[in-house]
């Protein structure tokens, strides 16, 4: 019973917030991000704070507080959450994500290590970060060089620095399980939702003034 109100409240509040969200506009691209500013996640597993660095990685960065500022984040689930690995999410509605994908976001030389509480973008390809991102759950080194798709290296463009215990308390009982069934996510998200209805979810991502 437990399990199946969980499902139904995931899929009213991923609708609800759905609804609420503002319709893609060009001009947000130009908003070019701060130095250094402070994301908070508000999830249902509690609340952790990203501190962003644009000198990092400017390009990601600009487009991650963009994002963020026009509540991009809001409703998404932590879809996968691999132990000792990472904690992974992003927007899978394909009417809002379609519309920032179609501006291309450069690749970038990474030049912070995917360390433990390290969040970067992941990617399919050349020029395809954007929606995606991941926390490290452990020093995963290796990111910093990995060749894939074409393109070396996954760029971190910030760090925990509150709530990291949240982080790693995301359920991950699913692991890497649930990329199986990523399709289904973008196109019929109440199944996917009741396939792993143990999934936790951001309720909410904003920048700290």
């Amino acid at each position: 019973m437990k399990a199946k109100y969980l499902f139904y409240s995931l899929v009213f509040s991923l609708f609800l917030i759905s609804c609420a969200r503002p319709v893609f506009k060009e001009r947000w691209l130009k908003e070019e991000a701060p130095g250094t500013f402070v994301t908070r996640f508000e999830t249902t597993k509690g609340v952790f704070d990203v501190e962003v660095h644009r000198d990092w990685s400017p390009l990601a960065v600009d487009r991650f507080y963009q994002t963020v500022k026009h509540g991009f984040y809001n409703g998404t689930l932590f879809y996968r959450v691999v132990p000792n690995f990472v904690a992974q999410w992003g927007n899978t509605d394909t009417s809002i994500f379609k519309k920032w994908a179609a501006y291309k976001l450069p690749d970038e030389p990474v030049k912070q290590s995917n360390v433990k509480g390290y969040m970067s973008y992941a990617r399919s390809g050349k020029e395809t970060r954007g929606s995606t991102l991941f926390i490290n759950l452990v020093d995963n080194k290796r990111l910093d060089t990995l060749v894939a798709g074409g393109v070396k290296g996954y760029p971190p463009i910030g760090k925990v620095i509150l709530g990291m215990q949240v982080v790693d308390s995301l359920y991950s009982g699913y692991g890497g399980a649930t990329m199986a069934k990523y399709d289904s996510l973008q196109k019929y998200p109440e199944l996917f939702l009741k396939q792993f209805p143990k999934l936790d979810k951001i309720q909410k991502a904003y920048i700290r003034k």
